[in-house]
């Protein structure tokens, strides 16, 4: 199996990383939202959307 970062082997304490770098680059893709999974239902989205205009308000 080879890491999805850097392509090199992977090793057993990170896999599917090859390292705890490749590791944290990984998380950091999905926090800063470089990496996203689609909501594909109306619901999803109107939820999501809702969410979104809360945080933006914050507390009153």
């Amino acid at each position: 199996m080879k890491c999805p970062i850097c392509k090199k082997e992977t090793v057993e304490k990170y896999r599917p990383f090859c390292s705890k770098h490749c590791a944290d680059v990984d998380l950091g893709r999905w926090f800063n939202g470089s990496y996203a999974v689609p909501a594909d239902t109306p619901e999803d989205m109107d939820e999501a959307a809702a969410e979104l205009e809360k945080e933006q308000l914050g507390p009153h």
